[in-house]
């Protein structure tokens, strides 16, 4: 049997990318998983479908109750209780390196109500479902410029650190319900976007491989296994836990 069979998953942001390298790492250790965005998820439905996975494509937008109302309702319909939430939903491939003094209060703003806001509300929205499934897994994606306070990007950075900080919470508050909240604090990732961001390949790239003990670029699929060891069984005992996950690049 595989790891994760019969468990039901919603991973958000996975249309592409990391998001969607998630989906599809659940699905083949046999969850059933809901894949949501604020984008065309078809993509990642059809490769989910084509390894023998299941899997729907329901919109959703992590700032919108409504919106999350929906996403959980019309997973718990077609797939049953929700067992794992991974909150992966975030903006960072779009955003300009920029010192603080040029951030306007609008695009923090908007970096908050995604990266952090989305984290709470989506986490929100899923809770009395997992209370009903008996428990659950919930897995936030988290940042490496967090440990090492990476400048010219104080919104990304700031945001991230409130998803570290919210994880800790969350894990105290809800395990009386058997639901155990951790985080992955991820490396600088090649992502489609952040491969299409060429400041971000000029200026961070060389950084990051120079600070790394394993000498290559990060890929969504490295994050897979930190994933879906915590959303298993085999992470049963561990909850309000920062995993590191950079090659090396930061050791605390």
């Amino acid at each position: 049997m595989s790891s994760l069979e019969g468990r039901v998953a919603i991973v958000t942001g996975s249309s592409q990318g990391i998001g969607a390298a998630l989906a599809l790492a659940l699905a083949a250790q046999g969850a059933k998983v809901a894949v949501s965005d604020v984008q065309d998820c078809s993509d990642t439905v059809r490769q989910i479908s084509d390894q023998g996975g299941e899997a729907i494509a329901v919109p959703g937008d992590v700032t919108d109750n409504k919106s999350l109302t929906e996403l959980v309702a019309t997973t718990e319909t077609a797939l049953g209780p929700i067992d794992v939430l991974i909150n992966n939903a975030g903006i960072f491939g779009t955003l300009q390196l920029k010192p603080l003094m040029q951030i306007s209060e609008e695009e923090w703003d908007l970096v908050f109500r995604v990266n952090a806001r989305g984290v709470f509300q989506a986490t929100k929205a899923v809770i009395p479902s997992m209370k009903r499934a008996g428990g659950g897994s919930i897995i936030n994606i988290a940042s490496g410029t967090v440990l090492r306070g990476a400048p010219m990007l104080l919104h990304y950075v700031s945001s991230k650190g409130a998803v570290f900080a919210m994880t800790r919470s969350m894990a105290t508050e809800l395990a009386a319900d058997n639901i155990r909240v951790n985080s992955i604090i991820a490396g600088f990732t090649a992502s489609k976007s952040v491969l299409n961001h060429p400041m971000m390949m000029e200026k961070i790239r060389p950084h990051t491989l120079n600070a790394r003990m394993i000498k290559r670029d990060m890929t969504p699929d490295d994050l897979c296994g930190t994933a879906v060891f915590l959303a298993s069984d085999a992470s049963a005992f561990i909850t309000g836990q920062a995993i590191n996950v950079d090659g090396g690049a930061v050791t605390y």
